[in-house]
């Protein structure tokens, strides 16, 4: 079977894999996705550290950024590099794998961003 069809149209193309409901379009070319709008935070950048459903390794979060997709990737990119870790940005958020809280925090408020740190 090539294409599975459901009520909400095509969701898997054995073409080009997972397809996005609203534009019908590859998930890498998702027009609708890269419109999507963030929540507009109070301009404070959020720092924590989670553990939540990663079989207890800690991740540092950085939550409330205000920039469009290439910047926060290029920031990303930035805060793993000076943390000599892995990590990723999905959804608007900075993962860096591991405990550098008090790192990102540092480098955050050193590029003139208003950091505060949230959770315990």
């Amino acid at each position: 079977m090539k294409n599975k069809l459901l009520a909400t149209g095509l969701v898997y193309s054995t073409d080009s894999g997972r397809m996005c409901p609203q534009c019908r379009q590859p998930k890498a070319q998702c027009s609708c996705r890269a419109t999507a709008n963030r929540p507009v935070g109070d301009g404070i950048v959020r720092v924590s550290r989670q553990t939540k459903g990663r079989a207890g390794k800690g991740v540092t979060l950085v939550n409330g950024l205000n920039l469009d997709d290439a910047a926060l990737n290029a920031l990303g990119k930035q805060l793993k590099t000076a943390c000599g870790s892995g990590g990723t940005v999905k959804d608007g958020v900075i993962e860096v794998q591991g405990d550098h809280v008090e790192r990102v925090i540092e480098l955050l408020k050193a590029q003139g961003h208003s950091v505060k740190r949230a959770g315990g």
